[in-house]
């Protein structure tokens, strides 16, 4: 039973499609079913109504309906944090009462640390079943970065997950440094993507591309990007950068403001997945310097597609491919180090495209083929339900 608040569901369609993704390539070997939540803010009077107890009912939940996975919840809890734990701990309550009685699963997996898990975790206990951790960067470290109070709740979590499965290198380092060091197995699990074919990589067309959708550019840091064009263009540098991704007007408006006064700067708009593939795969290099990323499917992507890549320094895909001469890691907040990277991309294009080409065929490469991340997540579960079982004999 996976409970996430990153799964598409009929309430909110079009969130990320990776959780569903996991659960499709490894649905051989499992019987999957998923709880997909999403927050709701009750409002006043409706939020202290959810906090007195009402019987055996928890007043979690707001709307409950199924979808072909299993089950769509929208729970109440308010904005900012409040009553975090509070709201989370009736969600696993909910879970509890409703797993309760029937032929249940053997393993609870929570797809974040700093909320599902906090449900998981009380829903598991309650139930006497073992559950399994995802960790993704972004929101798990931001948030125990802002909740220090819950601390102690969350080294809980962490450490008592029967197994643990972070997306990146960098997102373990950054919870172990606030929880310590786990004594139970870690199995370190990139995102599945369905552009996972390798293709060759050829002499680009001298263009840089970026890929987003156009209403997250401050986060992806186009105006890093435009910084960094600039100061190339000041050195006598003529570089072009390609953004693709969609957006409303009002979003175009601003990314074009951003990039004033450099005609080295298109927005192509959105393109389908095969399309997405085959522009940059025209491409000389794919950059996109991002200042929050959990993992970044697009830059496993690019690397598929024969572009090598400027990643942003503790975030996204770090950690995956140190040392490695295509794969150029830069501080987001340091545009000088931006344009450097940029400028490597094109200037030294043949050689880093010939060290793709040769990863490409690598072992280190089929880790992030669909195959191996099955292989992965599913030894990750069953680890995890085979410590259980011990720990109840």
């Amino acid at each position: 039973m996976h409970v996430s608040a990153d799964f598409p569901d009929p309430f909110e369609p079009n969130k990320t499609p990776v959780i569903r993704s996991l659960l499709d390539i490894t649905a051989d070997g499992f019987d999957h079913r998923a709880v997909s939540i999403n927050r709701r803010n009750p409002g006043g009077p409706a939020f202290a109504r959810g906090l007195l107890p009402r019987g055996q009912e928890t007043g979690i939940a707001i709307c409950e309906q199924s979808f072909d996975y299993g089950t769509t919840l929208q729970y109440a809890a308010p904005p900012r944090g409040l009553f975090h734990k509070t709201m989370l701990h009736r969600l696993g309550d909910w879970l509890a009462a409703r797993l309760a009685g029937a032929p249940g699963p053997d393993l609870l997996v929570a797809h974040k640390l700093t909320i599902e898990g906090i449900a998981v975790r009380r829903a598991a206990t309650r139930l006497n079943l073992p559950f399994a951790l995802v960790i993704q960067g972004n929101t798990d470290l931001k948030i125990l970065a802002a909740r220090p109070d819950l601390r102690g709740e969350f080294r809980r979590i962490f450490h008592d997950a029967a197994a643990v499965l972070p997306f990146a290198p960098w997102a373990l380092r950054g919870v172990e440094a606030r929880l310590g060091c786990r004594a139970g197995p870690v199995h370190m699990m990139p995102c599945p993507t369905d552009l996972d074919r390798p293709l060759t990589p050829v002499v680009g067309d001298g263009t840089l591309v970026s890929a987003f959708h156009l209403r997250n550019l401050a986060g992806k840091n186009l105006a890093g990007l435009c910084s960094a064009l600039r100061l190339t263009a000041r050195q006598g540098h003529r570089l072009h950068l390609s953004v693709i991704g969609g957006g409303s007007e009002a979003d175009l408006a601003q990314g074009r403001a951003l990039a004033a006064g450099l005609d080295a700067v298109a927005f192509e708009g959105p393109l389908g997945r095969a399309a997405l593939r085959d522009r940059m795969h025209r491409a000389t290099g794919f950059a996109m310097p991002s200042h929050r990323e959990s993992f970044g499917l697009v830059f496993v992507e690019a690397l598929m597609a024969g572009l090598p890549i400027i990643y942003p320094s503790g975030a996204a895909v770090d950690g995956w491919f140190d040392g490695l001469p295509f794969a150029l890691r830069v501080d987001a907040r340091d545009h000088r180090a931006i344009a450097r990277a940029m400028l490597a991309l094109v200037r030294d294009e043949a050689r880093l495209k010939a060290e793709l080409a040769r990863w490409q065929r690598s072992d280190d490469a089929r880790r992030f083929m669909r195959p191996a991340i099955a292989d992965v997540f599913g030894r990750g579960l069953r680890e995890a339900i085979g410590r259980g079982r011990s720990a109840q004999a």
